[in-house]
């Protein structure tokens, strides 16, 4: 397969696995007040991606385990450092542009604990097994294409997937969120998605994108538990 049919046939599967993840999602409703509205959703996307990665598993390798502790400080402390840079830059951006700071509308439908187990933990298990776990691993080929940022070489399929991961994100538009929120929202995910993916390939292991997008998210649960 051409690099460029890879692309077509990775970004069209991602954005078909998105849409039907989020369409059940809105029509599913639990009826379990516990349960997040965004569980269906996840659930839907874990399981697509799954099966992508099962079903082509001859056009990509998709590896996860346990990394060792002593790896997974600096991304953690880095992810966190861009989390609290990154909504800096953007609030300071909101205020002067006359906006107001607001709140993820999923949080204010959520008590801590739902916080941390739907965003922090199942959130980010999930939408990192489709945008590194199945769209990077499936765009790997471009792995020797990149761009170079702080001394380091930022793979082509790291950009691709995280640029969708971050228009993935427009679909808060339906919330009613302003479209100063929606940028900041859509810029975030996006550096943080470049993060995950850069770590995700320097171990080829999808957990480094999965823990690099907990402690992207952990600011919301301390902010949930501080809120409460």
């Amino acid at each position: 397969m051409k690099n460029n049919e890879r692309v077509i046939y990775g970004i069209t599967i991602t954005i078909v696995i998105f849409l039907i993840a989020n369409i059940i999602g809105s029509k599913v409703h639990l009826g379990i007040n516990f349960i997040a509205p965004s569980f269906v959703t996840h659930t839907i996307m874990l399981m697509l991606s799954f099966f992508g990665i099962i079903l082509l598993k001859n056009k990509l390798t998709y590896r996860i385990s346990l990394p060792k502790f002593k790896t997974i400080l600096k991304p953690i402390v880095i992810a966190v450092l861009l989390t609290i840079a990154i909504n800096l830059i953007m609030t300071v951006v909101t205020k002067l542009a006359g906006g107001k700071v607001e709140v993820h509308p999923l949080f204010s439908k959520m008590n801590p604990l739902q916080v941390f187990l739907f965003v922090f933990i199942y959130a980010s298990i999930a939408e990192e097994m489709l945008f590194r776990g199945f769209l990077l691993n499936f765009l790997k080929p471009l792995k020797q294409k990149g761009i170079p940022l702080f001394n380091r070489i930022i793979s082509l399929s790291a950009i691709i997937s995280a640029i969708m991961f971050g228009l993935a994100h427009l679909v808060l538009i339906r919330t009613g969120v302003s479209p100063l929120f929606l940028f900041r929202v859509v810029v975030f995910a996006t550096c943080l998605g470049l993060l995950a993916g850069y770590y995700q390939e320097k171990y080829d292991n999808n957990s480094y994108a999965i823990i690099v997008h907990m402690a992207g998210n952990s600011l919301a649960v301390i902010a949930a538990f501080s809120m409460s």
